[in-house]
């Protein structure tokens, strides 16, 4: 059965009296977008270079190889084995692609879409037919419906892209704080995000001056994410790992590859560049925060009873455990690559920096596969005035015992942390991480404060543990099967050695209750707990940030 779109924009097309004009638009359209962007394989270059130079013996291998596949595996009927996505998606669309650029029709090709993506997967919006997934569902319904001219498969497309673009309040999507889950509960911007940014764009510049043109308001809201959810990940063109997934592990500088593909898909959508602005964006339902200064920017993941400790899958990430265990970002002046390059396959995962875990040793995938691994922490989020920002953690352990209370409290030249009621049973040490950086620069360690060359200072209450070697490791030592342990440190991008040891921070409370800073006219407290302290007394647990004049209460529950 039709749907009124497909109908309506079917009929428009048999009634213009000029119906290849429309199609010759569609295919035009897509050589286009394919034609921008990165080569992504040797068929696709060939196909490219055809559309340059017409030479009919790059159209003849091309066409060729489409058949050949079809022939050999992606054809009616087939088994399908091992993923989903490569038969509903990375096969059609790679081999319609070629198709139509190099204008190869294969009915074969056809009906081995027809099979594997038939009309019952566009009716729901669940499942893996959602966020990133459902676009490309929809990109290669519409290369089929542009290869075959068949409108209905065209109209189907457009109309099932719409659920994409609405805000939703749980699961997969766009969320109006900025957040973007897919897979239930995973934080993803950084790859699936950007492939349905992109694949928006692809479809809406392919049916673009044609009866199937994307009309919906609410495609806006796709627009407006460009700035308001993406963008904050992005630094010096780098997207930032604690919103890749599994991804980050795949291959080496895959935050720069991102970057790019970012660019690539706001350049599709038509979405001017902007600066990034200073301040501090929190984004609750995703656990995840960013806060930006004119010379360093920081960005912390967190896990709740919604968004997982991490994601492992195919293969991918299977020792990414703690990085949903508190693990703060941060990145100096001139080094906007310090998690580049081959940081996923040389940092100890047991040494992530800013987390509080114990050492138990884990298995390769603990904690379960595609983000199942949700610690049930409800107080995860915190209160920021878009300045400066408090945030906190309820934090359990990954198949662990360990439990902790954690705040950071953002301000213009430092990241204040705190822990307090750190307990374990797991017969094992448990540490914080103050830092793990892949440097070799100087370090200076006096007393309560460390300065390290080149990157910026710490101050610390306690035992400061170094190690060094290819990585400058800090990290605090709460003994093994600790009850109620606690620390306190501050980090200070690019502050030079005199300024580290002038530094000086006002902690108010640091308990499982509580826990609260005061810095120049500024109180941050996570209230754990109903109760009162720096004057300030709340009912219920909540973060609170004061400044003369201004209070803003946030009840991070639920994330």
């Amino acid at each position: 059965m039709l749907s009124r779109r497909e109908f309506v924009a079917g009929a428009l097309l048999a009634a213009s009296g000029r119906p290849n004009d429309v199609w010759r638009a569609l295919e035009r359209n897509w050589v286009s977008v394919s034609s921008r962007g990165q080569v992504l394989w040797p068929e696709h270059a060939m196909a490219r270079e055809f559309r340059q130079t017409g030479d009919p013996a790059l159209a003849r291998k091309v066409g060729e190889a489409v058949d050949r596949a079809v022939r050999v595996a992606y054809h009616a009927g087939a088994a399908k084995t091992g993923n989903w996505w490569n038969w509903e998606i990375g096969l059609p669309k790679r081999l319609l692609d070629v198709a139509i650029l190099v204008g190869h029709r294969s009915d074969d090709l056809i009906a081995a879409v027809d099979h594997f993506v038939p009309p019952w997967r566009l009716w729901f919006y669940s499942g893996t037919s959602t966020g990133a997934n459902r676009t490309d569902l929809c990109l290669v319904t519409l290369l089929n419906g542009i290869l075959s001219r068949d409108p209905a498969k065209i109209g189907r497309a457009v109309e099932a892209l719409s659920p994409v673009f609405r805000y939703v309040t749980e699961g997969d999507g766009l969320y109006r704080d900025g957040s973007f889950i897919q897979h239930s509960t995973v934080p993803y911007q950084g790859t699936y995000g950007v492939s349905m940014l992109h694949g928006i764009g692809a479809i809406r510049a392919t049916v673009r001056n044609t009866p199937w043109e994307i009309t919906d308001p609410a495609l806006q809201n796709v627009v407006d994410s460009v700035g308001h959810s993406f963008l904050p990940f992005l630094h010096e063109g780098r997207m930032m790992d604690l919103v890749s997934g599994r991804a980050i592990s795949r291959r080496p500088d895959g935050d720069r590859r991102r970057g790019q593909a970012f660019a690539d898909a706001i350049d599709l959508l038509g979405v001017p560049a902007r600066p990034q602005p200073v301040g501090h964006r929190l984004m609750r339902a995703s656990a995840r925060a960013v806060h930006r200064r004119p010379t360093w920017v920081a960005a912390l993941s967190m896990a709740s009873d919604r968004v997982a400790h991490y994601e492992h899958g195919n293969g991918e990430n299977p020792r990414g455990w703690h990085t949903g265990a508190g693990m703060l970002y941060w990145w100096g002046e001139g080094h906007g690559a310090h998690y580049s390059g081959d940081f996923w396959h040389t940092v100890d995962p047991y040494r992530l920096p800013g987390t509080t875990v114990s050492t138990k040793r884990l298995p390769d995938g603990a904690g379960g596969a595609w983000g199942e691994n949700c610690p049930p922490a409800r107080w995860v989020g915190g209160a920021s005035d878009g300045t400066y920002a408090t945030v906190g953690q309820h934090l359990f352990g990954l198949e662990s015992t360990l439990e902790a209370r954690k705040s950071w409290v953002f301000l213009d030249d430092m990241v204040v942390c705190l822990g307090a009621g750190i307990t374990c049973r797991d017969g094992v040490p448990v540490e914080t991480i103050v830092d793990n950086r892949r440097t070799r620069a100087r370090l200076t360690v006096g007393d309560g404060w460390a300065h390290l060359e080149g990157h910026g200072g710490y101050v610390f209450d306690g035992a400061l543990h170094v190690e060094q070697g290819e990585y400058t490791t800090l990290w605090l030592d709460h003994g093994t099967d600790p009850a109620g342990a606690s620390y306190f440190y501050a980090l200070l991008p690019n502050a030079d050695l005199a300024t580290t040891k002038a530094a000086r921070v006002a902690v108010v409370a640091n308990t499982p209750d509580c826990q609260a800073v005061t810095a120049g006219g500024l109180t941050a407290v996570n209230f754990w707990r109903p109760g009162t302290v720096a004057g300030i007394t709340v009912d219920e647990p909540s973060a609170v940030l004061y400044r003369p004049g201004h209070t803003l209460v946030a009840e991070p529950q639920n994330s």
